[in-house]
């Protein structure tokens, strides 16, 4: 299965990075599914939790608030006023 290259970025610091085979994420519109594939696109973050499934089934979580997520050709691009890794 193809995949996605996401980039997860706050302020200061890369929070998550790697290759996944799906990212959901809140935005002002409404929540939002990414596969690779993905029509490129812009979103406004709305403030919540990113959910990252990579290809061997685990899930990475990470709160976001305030920031826009980018989709094009397979990369995900995710920057975030604040972000950190769930707990």
């Amino acid at each position: 299965m193809a995949g996605l290259t996401v980039s997860v970025v706050s302020a200061d610091r890369e929070v998550w990075s790697g290759d996944t085979t799906m990212v959901v994420a809140r935005t002002t519109e409404g929540q939002i599914g990414i596969l690779a594939g993905h029509e490129p696109m812009l979103a406004i973050l709305a403030q919540g939790q990113v959910r990252i499934t990579r290809a061997d089934g685990s899930t990475v979580a990470v709160d976001a608030e305030d920031g826009f997520l980018s989709v094009e050709h397979d990369t995900v691009t995710i920057v975030a006023r604040q972000a950190a890794l769930a707990s």
